[in-house]
């Protein structure tokens, strides 16, 4: 139940006691009035000329709560503020409109309620009353109300004789309007022998606990956080937060303790002399508490408990949750009770069909045997038109006879036709799975054919491809063999040339030798020019075997200088260039065979390796 239909609850009351003819309008002066008051106990700024504004099409007569509605609506309760302003001064306000023209206590003063304690009554009857006006409280409703009443005063209610009372009186609505409500309270039926402060205790411990939210209060010790000394406190629990003041009359408040679903209570082990101890848990800080016996204790854990579990469910009050789950309850026992009822008078139903369907049996066996009657002698009739058709079945069925041997002849023909029909049937049938099994077996193959296709297309694109790598090799491999073939031509012409100048060289020594017994000095440079042929020999030769093996691109011939040789460089580079120049007049002839160019290679190396011999006999004789 939200706070405006709290509060509309309340005007209710205050707008019907307004209306003394009863006729559910009320004049403009009242409504005035009335609004002012509303504007001052719910502290929203005061609008003077907005009912006027708003009836200005109907200035002279009064106005019903539908037309009041819109303006309250507008004007009033959409400026409320939940928090800004003091519910009980409200509810005291039509409380005080109200009970003037409706509640009347006993005038000798045996009223077992005071006029506060009514007030307080009347607040706690809005708030387990119906949403439905007029205003009622169910028959649960009152059972729950009072048993509260007299468990706060440990009385146990009379249940029986509630539901008696309940019984006899007449009830609107379903349920008891707070007038019969406070006369059934001021009677003393259900609260005998109770005095009127217990009753005033125990109205005043509900209304806190259902109105005000307060899930429990009572003195407990605290220890400080600063001085850690334990001082006795007067606790208030509600659901959003834990107060505590100096005395129960909480006059001087001490502090709080805000409670959200991160908190948490816990019980302690006695310690610092105190026993029955607890701590609450906050996010910033831990307050230690001990209550005055172990049972006090749970009570207050389960009571921080049930109200951090209702911030957690985020719901602000315990008892509307609790209301709205008997609300819930009711209307399950109703519909369950619909259901019943329902299904009693469909069993109703059922039984009434059943006993008109037995007397319609009774008709029906009536008619039955009336049938019965008339079936006799409609089975006299029959048999005799019996009789009379045998006989002429008879007659046809002589005919039928003669017809019949006429067909089985006939049959007979077609039977045998229809057996060779079957027989062609079977082998065309036959035929077909035949001609079925060739084509599945002849579309195989061409599969078969086909991938074979696929394959042998792929070999021979792969054979083209190797093809043309090895004509590309080949030429490769031709072009090798015809610059090998030159290389060669140019190393045999040169080896000619080196053989000529070896010769040369001999002649030159025989004239060494000679001469060498007339000039010792001579003979010893000779020797030495020897010695230094001998080792540029032996370097040719290595040379040679060198030239013997192809000269890839990018090679370059190492130059032979110094030695015995040395006085002919310039004829080999004459030789060269002709040796170069028949090299370009070869290639312009007929390529050798590779067979001839590596027989030529090897003459061209023995070629140049038989000087080598001589060499060494001429450096070694003048030893001798």
């Amino acid at each position: 139940m939200d706070l405006r239909a709290e509060l509309l609850k309340s005007i209710w009351y205050a707008f019907t006691a307004l209306d003394v003819e009863k006729s559910g309008k009320v004049s403009k002066s009242q409504l005035k009035v009335l609004s002012h008051n509303l504007y001052t106990v719910l502290c929203i700024p005061h609008d003077p000329v907005a009912l006027e504004e708003h009836f200005r099409d109907d200035d002279d007569g009064p106005v019903s709560s539908q037309g009041y509605m819109p303006y309250l609506n507008k004007y009033i309760l959409d400026k409320v503020e939940e928090g800004a302003f003091v519910k009980e001064n409200f509810d005291e306000l039509c409380w005080t409109l109200t009970a003037k023209k409706n509640y009347k206590p006993d005038r000798n003063g045996n009223s077992l309620v005071s006029h506060q304690d009514a007030f307080k009554l009347w607040c706690l009857f809005n708030f387990l009353s119906e949403d439905k006006y007029p205003l009622v409280m169910v028959p649960d409703e009152v059972e729950y109300l009072l048993k509260k009443i007299c468990t706060a005063m440990n009385v146990e209610l009379n249940s029986c004789e509630l539901d008696d009372f309940l019984s006899q009186e007449p009830q609107g609505q379903g349920g008891l309007t707070v007038w019969q409500f406070l006369d059934m309270v001021n009677s003393g039926r259900f609260l005998r022998g109770i005095e009127q402060e217990a009753i005033s205790m125990a109205v005043e411990e509900v209304y806190q606990e259902v109105i005000e939210d307060v899930l429990k209060q009572g003195y407990l010790w605290k220890k400080g956080q600063l001085r850690r000394n334990w001082s006795e406190r007067w606790f208030m629990l509600k659901p959003s937060v834990l107060s505590y003041y100096m005395s129960e009359e909480r006059k001087e408040k001490k502090g709080s303790i805000a409670l959200d679903k991160h908190c948490c209570v816990e019980v302690l082990p006695d310690k610092d002399g105190k026993r029955c101890m607890f701590c609450v848990k906050t996010l910033s800080r831990t307050y230690e508490m001990s209550a005055s016996d172990t049972r006090q204790r749970q009570e207050w854990t389960l009571a921080i408990q049930t109200a951090i579990r209702l911030q957690a469910e985020g719901k602000k009050s315990l008892h509307k949750d609790l209301k709205q789950k008997r609300r819930e309850q009711r209307e399950q026992r109703e519909q369950r009770k619909a259901a019943k009822e329902e299904e009693t008078q469909r069993l109703k139903q059922l039984q009434e069909e059943k006993e008109r369907k037995l007397q319609e049996l009774e008709l029906l066996k009536e008619a039955q045997r009336q049938a019965e009657i008339l079936l006799q002698e409609e089975e006299q009739r029959r048999r005799q038109q019996h009789e009379e058709m045998q006989r002429t079945l008879e007659i046809q069925l002589r005919e039928a006879e003669q017809a019949r041997a006429s067909m089985q002849a006939e049959m007979v023909l077609k039977e045998a036709e229809a057996e060779r029909q079957r027989k062609r049937i079977l082998e065309l049938e036959d035929m077909q799975g035949r001609l079925q099994e060739a084509l599945q077996q002849e579309v195989k193959a061409r599969q078969d054919e086909e991938a074979v296709r696929c394959a042998q297309a792929r070999l021979l694109a792969e054979e083209e491809e190797k093809l043309k790598e090895l004509m590309k090799l080949k030429e490769e491999q031709e072009e090798y063999i015809i610059k090998t073939q030159r290389e060669k031509q140019v190393l045999k012409q040169e080896m000619e040339n080196k053989n000529k100048c070896l010769e040369e060289a001999q002649k030159q020594l025989e004239e060494v030798r000679v001469n060498r017994q007339r000039v010792d000095q001579d003979v010893m440079a000779a020797q030495r020019k020897l010695r230094q042929a001998s080792t540029n020999v032996k370097h040719w030769n290595v040379q040679m075997n060198r030239l013997m093996h192809p000269i890839g691109p990018g090679d370059k011939r190492t130059n032979v200088s110094g030695g015995v040789f040395a006085g002919y460089q310039p004829l080999l580079s004459r030789r060269d260039s002709s040796l170069k120049l028949k090299q370009r007049v070869e290639d312009k002839d007929s390529d050798p065979t590779r067979e001839n160019s590596k027989e030529n290679v090897s003459n061209g190396g023995n070629s140049s390796v038989l000087p080598s011999p001589d060499a060494d006999t001429m450096a070694t004789e003048p030893t001798n």
